[in-house]
């Protein structure tokens, strides 16, 4: 799987509570500074990705578009998510650098 190490990093993230899925909990990690790295499905709706971009862009957080809603929740042992957050900077630094190299491939 190409994002197979990316979705591993995700899980281990999400035990250690270093992930917000789902909108609520999304905005929250903005409204209170601790977003890091936005993770947007990519099958998500188009007014849905617009509205993330823009609150990213506005609090100046690196975002990308990753897997579909169903596999970014199986990752968060959660149902469908159309965006989640990561908000420690040491599993932000290493998702990024995951992503890059998945992409290559």
């Amino acid at each position: 799987m190409k994002y197979e190490k990316v979705v591993n990093l995700l899980s281990m993230a999400q035990r250690a509570k270093q992930v917000a899925s789902g909108e609520h909990a999304v905005e929250k990690a903005f409204q209170e500074h601790k977003a890091e790295l936005l993770l947007i499905a990519e099958d998500a709706a188009e007014e849905t990705k617009a509205a993330y971009v823009k609150l990213a862009e506005k609090n100046h957080i690196s975002f990308c578009y990753l897997l579909t809603r169903e596999a970014l929740g199986q990752c968060l042992g959660k149902n469908f998510r159309a965006a989640a957050v990561i908000l420690d900077k040491g599993f932000s630094k290493a998702m990024e650098e995951r992503i890059i190299e998945a992409k290559k491939n």
